[in-house]
């Protein structure tokens, strides 16, 4: 049986497109002589809809598309993802299915059975369980298909008592079907690899799994599909931050014709998930998926310009850099905006920035905006000394100009926080920490730096000046982020145990840091939690982003 996975990038909620897409590559992979063609979970509306599941119109738009595609299955079988409604009044009104359909009919229908609800996912909001499994027959082969996170359980999983794939075996199947869609983070790949393997030890079934690719807001879907043969060998691995479809054609002694790309020796055996922080870790993997999601983002919202404000800081310039790669140079306008207390190298560097891009730059001084606002300020200020709220003021002008320049030309502005700043609240809310969406909010401050040597990689694009120098927000004389921060290689791995590996504050001061930082990081993170609730959506790359995956109460005590 020839069999083609059809990973594909779908619009949330955008019908006519997305059946298009997946009419045209059922025709492709026809024409490659396919006998069936697998597509993605929910490929049909796009994943993940969320609460646009709770519209009758939504559910009735999904289900007429199957129709439409219906014609288009007379000499191929098609498997595809569909919400479906659950005829029985008990439990939740839809089903997450996956539909295998040919010969212009619908021949099965099999319903997810294990639905997350940790991190980004809330599928048991919407969707009932499957509460039977059958093997679906396609030309004389048993299709043992499962969805997603029904092979993330092999009966070790204390989240979930049923396994899917233990009844499915039963059946007697030639080969597992998965359609997923599994976010990116940047230790995932290494997951994806060890769980399939791990599925076709356990059955002795060769496995066809299709992810999806693209961004929806703030989640990365980095396709990397896969087809491992009985034997535990990859002979197929999908482009990453791409579509593709690729043909393969199973044997019936569980392999496959294609030759083997990874021997299984060499897959995964267990997930990665690293004890200590790696600043180094797979920084072109999340070079890739931020600028794929700075690309769709723009793309689905129907955007086509950028603006950021570039300091000559790292971030910003990191930032510059991304989205000229992610919209092209000529959309992407730099605005510096110097003050009294920026740097002659602060200009300069950005300046020189955006030389090395291409990109539009312009000058904007904020001294005269924040003399006008002291001036205002004066009969209630005072004579109250220079304090954090002069501070602010400088960064709320910089974001009113930003925002000004924006409005004016149908712009989108950029954040340019880091994670380490977001999680210890050093930015200005309404300032600084404005933007419609935040393109390195997911990145620790030294996977900023590495973002930036990755970005040099072949040729000087960041100055190395604005590489080397100590971070400063420059909103006073001679400020460094060391004033308010601790040094930045010890202030990530505290956060990274924090906020990634969930460890409490005695765990944490058991590996050896200091006792006193400790409270004080964890004191920063949690207090701060109502600046992050009213930040904008942040690109997530990691296991843990701030973000619809993470819901801390704003006025908890609790500090571990």
């Amino acid at each position: 049986m020839k069999i083609a996975l059809a990973q594909q990038n779908y619009h949330i909620g955008n019908f006519e497109a997305n059946t298009i897409k997946i009419i045209t590559a059922i025709q492709q992979a026809e024409a490659q002589g396919a006998d069936l063609v697998v597509f993605t979970e929910l490929s049909i509306c796009g994943y993940p809809p969320r609460d646009f599941l709770e519209f009758a119109d939504f559910i009735k738009k999904s289900q007429a598309c199957i129709q439409t595609i219906l014609p288009y299955t007379k000499n191929i079988g098609v498997v595809l993802g569909c919400p479906t409604v659950n005829p029985i009044a008990d439990g939740k009104d839809l089903y997450n299915s996956a539909y295998v359909l040919h010969q212009e009919k619908i021949i099965g229908v099999q319903h997810k059975t294990l639905l997350p609800t940790y991190d980004v996912f809330d599928e048991y909001r919407y969707f009932e369980p499957a509460h039977e499994w059958n093997c679906i027959t396609f030309k004389n082969k048993k299709l043992a298909i499962t969805v997603c996170e029904d092979i993330w359980n092999l009966g070790d999983n204390p989240l979930y008592k049923i396994c899917p794939m233990d009844e499915l075996v039963k059946q007697s199947p030639d080969v597992m079907i998965n359609i997923s869609a599994s976010p990116f983070d940047y230790t995932h790949v290494e997951d994806r690899k060890a769980i399939i393997k791990k599925n076709v030890a356990k059955y002795k079934l060769p496995m066809v799994y299709c992810n999806t690719v693209g961004s929806q807001t703030e989640i990365v879907f980095d396709g990397g599909s896969i087809v491992m043969d009985v034997s535990q060998n990859i002979v197929a691995e999908l482009n990453y931050f791409q579509e593709d479809l690729q043909l393969v054609e199973l044997l019936d002694n569980g392999n496959f014709a294609q030759s083997i790309i990874t021997p299984a020796v060499d897959v995964p055996n267990q997930e990665l998930a690293p004890t200590t922080y790696e600043a180094l870790l797979h920084t072109d993997k999340i070079y890739n998926a931020i600028v794929m999601g700075i690309r769709n983002y723009f793309q689905k919202m129907g955007f086509k310009k950028a603006i950021l404000g570039s300091s000559g800081g790292i971030d910003s310039a990191v930032t510059l850099a991304l989205a000229c790669q992610a919209l092209g140079a000529e959309n992407v306008t730099a605005v510096l905006m110097p003050s009294q207390f920026s740097s002659d190298h602060s200009v300069s560097d950005a300046e020189q920035l955006s030389k090395n891009l291409g990109n539009p730059y312009h000058t904007v001084a904020i001294k005269p905006i924040f003399d006008v606002f002291m001036q205002q300020l004066k009969p209630i200020y005072q004579d109250l000394p220079f304090s954090l709220a002069e501070e602010n003021i400088q960064a709320r002008s910089r974001g009113n100009v930003l925002m000004a320049i924006a409005n004016k030309f149908n712009y989108i502005l950029l954040n340019t926080s880091n994670k380490s700043e977001l999680a210890t609240g050093y930015g200005t809310l309404y300032g600084d920490m404005a933007g419609g969406i935040a393109v390195l909010g997911d990145t620790y401050k030294m996977q900023v730096y590495a973002l930036a040597n990755y970005i040099n990689r072949n040729q000087e694009i960041i100055p190395n000046h604005i590489i080397h120098k100590a971070p400063s927000a420059e909103l006073r004389p001679n400020q460094k982020d060391s004033d308010s921060l601790p040094d930045y290689s010890i202030l990530d791995q505290i956060l990274y145990q924090y906020i990634e590996r969930r460890q409490g504050p005695d765990e944490i001061k058991a590996m050896g840091f200091d006792a006193a930082l400790v409270d004080r990081t964890l004191k920063m993170v949690n207090t701060n939690e109502y600046k992050r609730n009213q930040f904008c959506p942040i690109i997530r790359v990691s296991s843990k982003a701030f973000g619809v995956g993470r819901r801390m109460p704003i006025v908890g005590k609790y500090l571990g």
